[in-house]
């Protein structure tokens, strides 16, 4: 089959008589214009210019037969590479974002609505589930971006881009603890209280594990839970002490469901983080949503 650059060069000359002009629309020397020309017609077997002093002409059996054809051949190419570099360049298709629901409902929920304000002919399609399993769908190519409770292991799979939201875990209580209200506590102190946290092997847990074991001691939860909704309710039902982002119990503590315990030292601050998969192309529209998080 023939180079397909034979034929750009062809059309080129054709349009312009010249092999000068053509030349310089294609960026190439007139000597490799002409030799192009030369190869093109060896390999089609016909001559498909006349070489004239005013400049080339297409031949009646050769370049005239073929011309009206290669033009329309080289405008359904063009049209094809302009449709792909505008879906590149534009906000289409479908964003694949996971995260956990408390991260959706926390961290996510206003900007994913002010992007389908935004670029509402994207599709987002909302993959919620825990953060070893977001980071699965980043490598397996079931999700574009994740987000994620810090820190994790290392994962030479995915690339984390920035925190989003820092989360400062505290300690909550409801009204069957009020005595507590304002009293200076340590950790000891909550030995003696019935304790509520999540379940062992989630980020959550860990982090209270190792602030434990900082402070040489060990705590063992009463009850232990798989969301936090399910946490809040259960310590505003008056069944223990809580441990939990005080960004995910705001609410709570302004309108007196619930009030915070006056615990020090007080536990590290940790952070929901952006995740990428590692090496992916990266499209116009997850281009377009990572940047709502720039600010």
């Amino acid at each position: 089959m023939v180079n397909l650059e034979l034929y750009k060069v062809f059309y080129s000359v054709a349009k312009h008589g010249s092999l000068t002009k053509a030349a310089e629309e294609l960026f190439i020397s007139q000597p490799a214009v002409s030799q192009a020309i030369r190869q093109l017609e060896t390999q089609l077997g016909t001559p498909l210019f006349h070489r004239k002093h005013r400049g080339m002409e297409l031949t009646a059996q050769g370049g005239e037969l073929i011309f009206g054809k290669v033009e329309k051949a080289l405008e359904l190419l063009e049209s094809a590479e302009n449709a792909l570099t505008e879906l590149s360049e534009s906000a289409t298709g479908t964003l694949r974002i996971g995260a956990s629901e408390t991260i959706f409902q926390y961290a996510l929920s206003e900007k994913i609505v002010q992007f389908q304000r935004l670029y509402p002919r994207v599709k987002i399609e909302l993959i919620s589930d825990v953060s070893p399993k977001i980071i699965d769908a980043l490598k397996t190519d079931r999700c574009d971006v994740g987000f994620l409770n810090l820190p994790i292991p290392p994962d030479d799979g995915i690339t984390l881009s920035r925190s989003i939201m820092y989360l400062n875990d505290v300690f909550i209580a409801g009204e069957r603890f009020s005595e507590l209200k304002g009293k200076r506590l340590t950790l000891a102190d909550l030995k003696q209280l019935p304790l509520l946290l999540m379940q062992e092997k989630t980020v959550a847990r860990e982090a209270f594990n190792q602030y434990a074991l900082s402070r040489n001691i060990t705590l063992l939860p009463s009850v232990e839970v798989d969301s936090w909704g399910f946490m809040k309710r259960l310590v505003a039902a008056g069944m223990g002490v809580g441990c939990i982002p005080r960004e995910y119990t705001l609410q709570e503590l302004e309108d007196g469901t619930l009030f915070e315990l006056n615990l020090t030292p007080a536990m590290p601050i940790r952070s929901v983080g952006m995740a990428l998969p590692k090496n992916a192309k990266m499209p116009y529209s997850l281009r377009m949503f990572i940047k709502l998080f720039e600010s």
